[in-house]
């Protein structure tokens, strides 16, 4: 049996998704973060060296890393996939292939970085340090985000408005493993602070993404994408 280690509010959800459209039966091991720290606890260390999340475990075989699964999980049970799905693994030297390899790529090697740059640099001032410290903190952090976070974030959202704009999905007119591996990375994008107002490409599309059964399924057993 294939089981997910799913750590809550985490990247892992994505995969969730993934094998609920491809009716993959799974089990869910779910588990929390620390209250303090929201670090992922060290139980998931007894699975995959690296201690992260997600990983799976399917017939002895442990996959870690978010694009390494899904592609994983494609090549081996995409045969099930209905007619809808056909273009989860676009076929190799078309447009729909390339953009799916680049959209597999950019999520974790590009956006994802400046997002979780945003999180840690709005959460450093708010830690205990002595009280003399927290105005210079709060004025670095501040002073970083708006020179270097912010604008990075700015070309991503106008980058990815300007896509979507032309394409249903990522890879185009069908749903393929691009979406998924995106899927974390645009939720994430639409709660760091964008005015959904000003890009009804990426909230159209979070909007079908999150209209599909199958995401509402895997957010029904695994719990919100984003922590609140």
């Amino acid at each position: 049996m294939l089981t997910v280690h799913h750590l809550e509010t985490s990247r892992s959800q994505r995969i969730l998704w993934l094998l609920e459209e491809l009716g993959v039966p799974y089990e869910l091991q779910r588990y929390k973060r620390n209250p303090l720290t929201r670090l992922a606890p060290a139980e998931l260390k007894a699975v995959h060296p690296l201690g992260k999340s997600p990983v799976i475990s399917d017939d002895g075989e442990v996959v870690a890393e978010s694009a390494a699964i899904i592609e994983y999980l494609v090549e081996k049970y995409g045969h099930l996939a209905g007619t809808e799905l056909a273009g989860l693994q676009p076929v190799p030297g078309t447009p729909e292939h390339r953009q799916c390899r680049f959209w597999m790529h950019y999520a974790e090697g590009s956006l994802m970085n400046w997002l979780v740059m945003k999180l840690v640099f709005g959460v450093i001032p708010t830690q205990p340090m002595p009280f003399f410290a927290r105005p210079i903190a709060r004025a670095l952090c501040n002073k970083v985000q708006a020179n270097l976070i912010d604008p990075n974030l700015q070309n991503a959202r106008d980058f990815i408005e300007q896509h979507l704009a032309q394409h249903r999905w990522f890879a185009g007119e069908q749903l393929s493993m691009a979406d998924f591996q995106m899927s974390f990375a645009v939720e994430a994008l639409l709660s760091r602070g964008t005015d959904v107002a000003l890009y009804p490409h990426i909230s159209a599309y979070n909007a079908r993404m999150q209209a599909r059964p199958a995401y509402q399924r895997g957010v029904a057993k695994g719990g919100p994408v984003i922590a609140s």
